[in-house]
């Protein structure tokens, strides 16, 4: 059986796009030019992009006869000073086409380094903060749902995916974006959190993935306080502590516990995605049922 490295570069070619989330905003001519850093091994890209100005939404799309209607904004981290394009963003979106999902990957305007450390603290601040990402997620989401005709997707079945600093992003999605643009579920993957949070039983339904051995951002602090919070408004939730893998290994084979985690999102998904399925906004699902993951350890 292949690894999802494999089965990625395997895969044939998709539909896929990038649209400017704000085109008519004129780029500062003094403000520091992007910068792409590739930080690869072994022929395998892992691209690290900072000052972001133009941000954008890279759409893969599965083929139509396999699609599920089902698509997934996915917002890579990298401490709000830059973004792991590929091992949190591009690679993920095309694994998810493999399960019929539209992974759509969210290049963000990054706050900065200093504003990672107000972003963890109390919840109204940690929004301001991270205000310019928020605006993004929330004019992707508005982008996706907007298009969701265009693209075979269903407005009421397009969640998140945030990667460390991307999981704080989708989680302030979750508990303070409105409902036009809130996520329909989320997926955190060793989310980076503010230490108070605001879970209703508005909050979208959640799949949390961590590692028990993160020493950048300890599990008891960040996903298993979300979520006890979700418990605790009666939102449904999934958590996944992996006794191996660090921060940051991303959809990566390390030969960790960790590395396990997108077959588990990929069942969780599809029972997300059968009949009577619910997303955030109540109503049921009647996707196509997900093929499993083709993944191996």
């Amino acid at each position: 059986m292949r690894t999802l490295v494999v089965i990625l570069l395997a895969a044939p070619i998709l539909a896929q796009q990038t649209i400017l989330l704000r085109p008519e905003v004129k780029i500062d001519p003094s403000a520091p030019p992007e910068q792409v850093e590739d930080r690869g091994k072994d022929g395998l890209h892992d691209r690290a992009i900072s000052n972001v100005s133009q941000p954008s939404l890279t759409v893969y799309l599965p083929p139509r006869n396999t699609a599920n209607a089902m698509a997934i904004v996915i917002c890579p981290g990298g401490g709000y000073q830059r973004l792991a394009i590929d091992k949190e963003g591009h690679d993920v979106a095309r694994w998810l086409t493999t399960l019929g999902v539209a992974g759509i990957v969210l290049k963000y305007r990054l706050p900065g380094r200093e504003k990672m450390r107000p972003a963890l603290g109390e919840l109204r601040q940690a929004a301001e903060a991270a205000k310019i990402a928020i605006e993004d997620g929330e004019q992707a989401m508005r982008l996706v749902r907007a298009n969701a005709a265009k693209w075979n997707l269903k407005p009421d079945a397009a969640g998140m995916m945030g990667f460390s600093a991307g999981g704080h992003l989708a989680a302030m999605m979750g508990m303070l974006a409105p409902a036009e643009t809130r996520p329909d579920f989320l997926v955190l993957v060793y989310p980076a959190l503010p230490q108070s949070l605001e879970v209703t039983s508005a909050t979208p339904r959640t799949f949390l993935v961590h590692a028990d051995d993160d020493g950048l951002v300890p599990p008891a602090d960040h996903s298993v306080r979300f979520y006890l919070a979700l418990k605790k408004a009666k939102v449904p939730a999934e958590m996944h502590v992996y006794s191996g893998g660090g921060h940051g290994f991303g959809t990566r084979k390390t030969g960790k516990t960790s590395q396990a985690w997108p077959e588990s999102l990929a069942a969780w998904l599809a029972e997300l995605g059968r009949p009577g399925g619910q997303t955030r906004r109540g109503q049921l699902a009647d996707h196509s049922l997900l093929p499993a993951a083709r993944l191996t350890r």
